[in-house]
């Protein structure tokens, strides 16, 4: 059953998108986030909700991006190393509920194919590739994407003969596990994951988490924000519905094929077998 708007947690793509898109309210969540994410200040952020990148042809794939943002200044992308890649940086975050087994298979080549587009579109012709930003995807379940326990997943390339060698492409995913446990994860983080599943006042513990709370009270009384979940769901109930009709009219039609079937099968039987009593009729009267 569908979610009330006042019950929808920020692991919700609605109540994300709505509060990240939100006037005044969508730069100071995301930074927020990030901070804590990263355990460091963010400059100026410019913030695009659903950036949308199409395939370079009607018969390509295209993808969406929940929040696409970039950091205009350097960032502590390789914060392990003495040295700082600088330009802009792009993050997108993406929330993701969606734990079923073909899908968590399938994450770390969406993974990719995010990256890729993004790359695509961030270098201008004529440009080198010092000029290619750091891209920073960050996904954040409520389900163990790999199985570790860890709440901390940091992705990028290294060289398997020497693990140790800096191989700076500029590309990291890091996944947000909100119920792990292993790799001693900061308590800032800790209580942000949580209150991002079940995001309520009392799990606003820390002074940012109260801020962040305050927003989303902010969009939830929105009378805007709740007619555009309303029309959402009768969207979505439209197109259930739909689907529940074809269905229905499929299975009607697979059982006049089926009936149809059936009596012409019938029918050549009783063909076969009016042959077959007319052939021994015949070979009967021949015999006398």
């Amino acid at each position: 059953m569908k979610k009330k708007l006042e019950d929808l947690n920020l692991l919700d793509d609605f109540l994300f998108g709505s509060l990240v898109s939100y006037p005044g309210l969508g730069v100071k969540f995301i930074r927020l986030l990030l901070q804590i994410i990263f355990g460091r200040t963010f400059g100026k952020l410019v913030v695009h909700p659903q950036k949308v990148y199409y395939g370079s042809d009607t018969d390509k794939h295209g993808t969406r991006l929940d929040v696409y943002l970039e950091e205009e200044q350097e960032s502590d992308f390789t914060a392990e190393e003495d040295e700082e890649p600088g330009g802009a940086t792009i993050y997108d975050v993406e929330p993701d509920q969606n734990d079923n087994e073909a899908a968590r298979t399938a994450l770390p080549k969406r993974i990719r194919f995010y990256h890729a587009k993004i790359d695509a579109q961030s270098l201008k012709s004529g440009e080198t590739y010092h000029a290619l930003k750091n891209v920073v995807i960050i996904i954040i379940t409520p389900y163990d994407p790999f199985g570790i326990d860890r709440m901390v997943y940091t992705i990028q390339n290294r060289c398997r003969e020497e693990p140790d060698m800096l191989y700076d492409d500029g590309a990291m995913t890091v996944y947000l596990y909100t119920k792990g446990h292993r790799g001693n994860p900061p308590e800032e983080l800790q209580k942000l994951l949580r209150y991002m599943e079940h995001t309520t006042e009392e799990n606003a513990t820390t002074k940012e988490l109260q801020d962040i709370q305050q927003m989303v009270e902010v969009v939830k009384r929105d009378g805007e924000v709740s007619i555009e979940y309303m029309k959402i769901y009768e969207r979505e109930e439209m197109l259930l519905n739909r689907g529940r009709q074809e269905g229905r009219r499929e299975g009607e039609l697979r059982e006049r094929t089926n009936t149809e079937a059936q009596r012409l099968r019938a029918d050549a039987a009783e063909q076969e077998n009016a042959r077959l009593r007319a052939e021994l009729a015949r070979l009967k009267a021949g015999q006398v």
